[in-house]
């Protein structure tokens, strides 16, 4: 497996600083925040691009993910990346989602990225119908996998708590009802922990599914709050365990994104950790 970090914890920098700061400390990989102040795809010029391609050859950096799951740009006052979602009760409000998502592909084409990440339908509405939720997010989301089969990247579902998606079971009946090659699952380790899904024993379940990894901690609380790797209770030799016995060989993204105050004290400090529990398995 390959570490890479997300670009989502570089807020206060621009891109090609926040990769500098990356390579110096050790990451062979980044993963690109779909938003801004990084690369927002609906406005993004081609001199920008070529600065992203630029920033990355001079560093001697990979793109491990393109992140399509965020959208602080629209700024929804109820929460910053979840909406839109795929599953808004307006049509015109989850055309935005749709469109991002779409731009965010052909960017990834673009810039050689191999995936995206999406949010898994987004929040169900008080007193909806989850089914129904679901199949809507079906609807919604059968273009867009086309799209991803024209750009040749793949589109990654993330299950979430407190979204459409939280679960692992309910990722496999998500599944059930989609026949994209280019559909598949990003698997967030500190996510599968809130909603109760013990990484290690999850993972081998949902394998065949599984294209890119997201790490970071949660407290035993399993309350939703991403720390740095050692601070909270999730079992990450087990769970790297989980991932080596799967021959997993592709990048597994470390995502703090609330350490937009320090970054770099985070980001190093996680890589040092996670390639300890790494040489001792």
């Amino acid at each position: 497996m390959k570490l890479a970090f997300s670009t989502n914890a570089y807020l206060k920098f621009p891109f090609a600083d926040a990769v500098r700061r990356l390579a110096q400390i050790g990451y062979s990989g980044v993963e690109i925040m779909a938003d801004v102040p990084h690369a927002w795809p609906a406005y993004l010029l081609d001199e920008q691009k070529s600065a992203i391609r630029q920033a990355l050859k001079e560093n001697g950096q990979a793109i491990s993910n393109i992140n399509a799951f965020m959208m602080h740009a629209v700024d929804d006052p109820r929460q910053k990346y979840w909406h839109p979602s795929w599953i808004e009760p307006d049509a015109h409000y989850r055309q935005i989602r749709i469109n991002h998502t779409k731009k965010a592909l052909t960017l990834a084409r673009e810039l050689g990225a191999p995936c995206i990440t999406t949010e898994p339908g987004g929040p169900v509405e008080a007193g909806g119908n989850w089914q129904a939720a679901l199949m809507l997010f079906v609807e919604m989301i059968k273009p867009v996998a086309e799209h991803a089969e024209r750009e040749g990247v793949l589109l990654l579902v993330e299950p979430e708590p407190g979204l459409l998606i939280e679960s692992a079971d309910q990722f496999l009946e998500f599944m059930q009802h989609i026949d994209s090659p280019a559909v598949a699952m990003n698997f967030d380790i500190g996510h599968a922990y809130c909603v109760g899904d013990d990484p290690a024993t999850t993972i081998p379940r949902v394998a065949k599914h599984i294209r890119h990894f997201h790490l970071e901690d949660i407290a035993a609380t399993r309350v939703h709050h991403h720390l740095v790797p050692g601070e909270g209770a999730i079992d990450f030799a087990a769970t790297l365990r989980a991932i080596r016995a799967i021959n997993y060989q592709g990048w597994v993204t470390i995502e703090l994104y609330p350490y937009v105050d320090d970054p770099d004290q985070a980001a190093r400090t996680a890589l040092e950790r996670v390639q300890r529990i790494l040489a001792g398995i």
